[in-house]
């Protein structure tokens, strides 16, 4: 423990700083997860609503400075990108159940009458062809 007045002020000071910063990661990490759980159940009506959300907590983290702007963007890029994959694969899912099946494909032949292929020549059976 600090015996110096300044010393002592900036323990305080720290430790209040450290909670302020704990309080506003676990914010974003919240955020995300709620996003994260709305795309899981297939909620996308919701997950667009939460997208500006999640966007702005990370924004002000990184504004604060507990978020790298570069971190932050990375962030923001990924849930959006997760955001038009999840809704895409969705959309593709019901037009791909509706297709139907083509017909099966002519019979392929056996391994056995693709001609073989020549074996490789290492340096040995090279040196002997040459001789």
């Amino acid at each position: 423990m600090p015996n110096i007045k300044s010393a002592k002020k900036r323990v305080t000071v720290t430790e209040k700083k450290n909670t302020q910063n704990k309080m506003i990661k676990s914010a974003v990490k919240t955020a995300i997860r709620k996003f994260n759980q709305a795309i899981d159940a297939g909620d996308f009506d919701t997950a667009e609503k939460l997208l500006p959300e999640v966007a702005s907590a990370v924004d002000s983290a990184a504004s604060k400075g507990i978020l790298h702007k570069n971190n932050a963007a990375n962030k923001k890029s990924a849930l959006a990108k997760r955001l038009n994959a999840a809704k895409a694969a969705a959309a593709a899912a019901p037009a791909a159940a509706e297709e139907v099946p083509a017909a099966p494909a002519a019979e392929v032949p056996a391994a056995e009458e693709a001609p073989a292929e020549k074996p490789k020549r290492t340096r040995k059976k090279k040196e002997e062809a040459a001789e």
